[in-house]
């Protein structure tokens, strides 16, 4: 390994990364979609592995700064993604992504008509995109205009999942490309990418699936990167193209902004009009899905929220959905205020990023694994062994069902509550204090 100028249990790590994702993709290649989760979760303790110690021990790994390090870990994770690119989808969210841009090539506003509509007959293929969009014969598209412009933009080059596949990857170099200056803007190693390159559940939902999450969480990295160097403005505006790919990168908009700053907001406010000023001619349609959605999903009832649903399973009945919103309420509300007055307001509050980003994810997602995707470059910055440990276990929550027992979603759930009352027992103690700010 010293020829390779890589630490050894770095490449050993990243050896036995890559030997698991050339397992899973025959699953993909099969497809046998069981081979593809059994390898997500068998990569887990390897990634853990990788994170603890880049996290707790770099500082016992020679030769980790060096470039050649670097170039290995973007090597590596290129390589693991070049083995999936090609292969069919785990999810069928990306058919519906190529049909929308089919759609506006062919010059129609994708907001106005189910793709079952007579309207969009002359659309049709007979076997590589139609038949697998899912809700095709009573759903309108879901995804906002950001996402759209991107659909579009793909569709005019080639309308494929392939092609849809590599803007994917294209995004999610960009938010590498962020992840990096980031770190180095904060004086971290960059090594430290290796958590969000070599993650299963990226790799995965990414290169496997080519869910567009990924638009949303590189706009919403380029958003702290442009406040972390003062372009408040830019900040804005790049939010608002992460929100308008996919809504929750607003939930931590608190630990982007600054006190009294009223650039970003003008920001957020021209990008979220010039970005869907193609799209206003459908109106109310513009919407989509989402009220749909949202009731499909169970997410209006409490029905499609896990912990509403472990609430009610647990005796709390009818109350269940009451007690779950005042206490997600105020855990949210909480976190926004720390966000808003913390510390550094010139400077984005990363860990406080991270902890809103966590209590929205698990108290108002949806309990399918790409939901957790935005958690993870946010673990490149802040050390978190709960927040690791769910983003690692979401890919179980495939076969977990809906709604799961209790027992099922103490799975993922229950480890995860451990790690962070362990974690938050810390502040009491001067020497994580320490380090807790040396890493913010």
């Amino acid at each position: 390994m010293k020829r390779l100028g890589v630490p050894w249990p770095m490449a050993a790590l990243g050896a036995a990364l890559l030997a698991l994702t050339l397992y899973g993709a025959t699953g993909l290649y099969a497809p046998e979609h069981g081979t593809v989760i059994r390898a997500a979760l068998l990569q887990a303790p390897f990634l853990a592995a990788a994170a603890i110690l880049l996290w707790f021990f770099r500082d016992r790994l020679p030769g980790l700064q060096s470039k050649r390090t670097l170039v290995f870990i973007l090597g590596l994770a290129a390589i693991m993604r070049a083995v999936l690119v090609f292969a069919p989808p785990h999810s069928t969210d990306i058919y519906r992504y190529v049909w929308d841009g089919r759609v506006q090539a062919g010059g129609i506003n994708p907001y106005r008509y189910i793709p079952a509509d007579p309207a969009l007959a002359h659309l049709r293929d007979a076997d590589a995109i139609y038949p697998h969009i899912n809700r095709r014969d009573y759903a309108p598209t879901i995804y906002p205009p950001m996402a759209q412009l991107v659909f579009a933009a793909a569709g005019q080059i080639r309308q494929s999942v392939t092609m849809m596949k590599l803007v994917m990857l294209g995004f999610e170099a960009l938010a590498i490309w962020a992840i990096i200056l980031l770190l180095r803007s904060r004086g971290l190693p960059l090594a430290l990418v290796a958590v969000y390159a070599w993650h299963p559940l990226a790799l995965w939902e990414i290169a496997g699936s080519g869910h567009v999450d990924i638009i949303a969480v590189a706009f919403l990295l380029l958003a702290m990167l442009a406040a972390e160097r003062g372009s408040r403005f830019a900040a804005g505006a790049a939010l608002a193209a992460g929100v308008l790919a996919k809504y929750f990168p607003l939930a931590i908009a608190p630990a982007i902004w600054r006190r009294g700053d009223w650039k970003m907001p003008a920001g957020f406010v021209a990008a979220m009009l010039v970005l869907s000023l193609p799209y206003l001619g459908a109106g109310g349609k513009m919407l989509g899905f989402l009220g749909g959605y949202a009731g499909e999903a169970g997410l209006a009832t409490g029905e499609g929220l896990l912990l509403a649903v472990i609430l009610k399973q647990a005796g709390f009945g009818d109350g269940s959905l009451p007690l779950f919103l005042i206490f997600g309420a105020a855990l949210l509300g909480g976190l926004a205020l720390l966000a808003v007055f913390r510390k550094d307001p010139d400077r984005p509050g990363l860990p406080v990023a991270l902890a809103l980003a966590t209590a929205f994810t698990a108290l108002l997602s949806p309990p399918h694994a790409w939901y957790f995707l935005w958690l993870i470059p946010l673990l490149c910055f802040t050390p978190s062994l709960a927040v690791l440990y769910l983003t690692l276990s979401a890919s179980a929550l495939y076969w977990l069902g809906w709604p799961p027992s209790i027992a099922g979603a103490a799975v993922v759930y229950a480890p995860f509550l451990i790690l962070l009352v362990m974690e938050n027992l810390k502040i009491f103690s001067p020497k994580e204090a320490r380090r807790g700010r040396a890493i913010a």
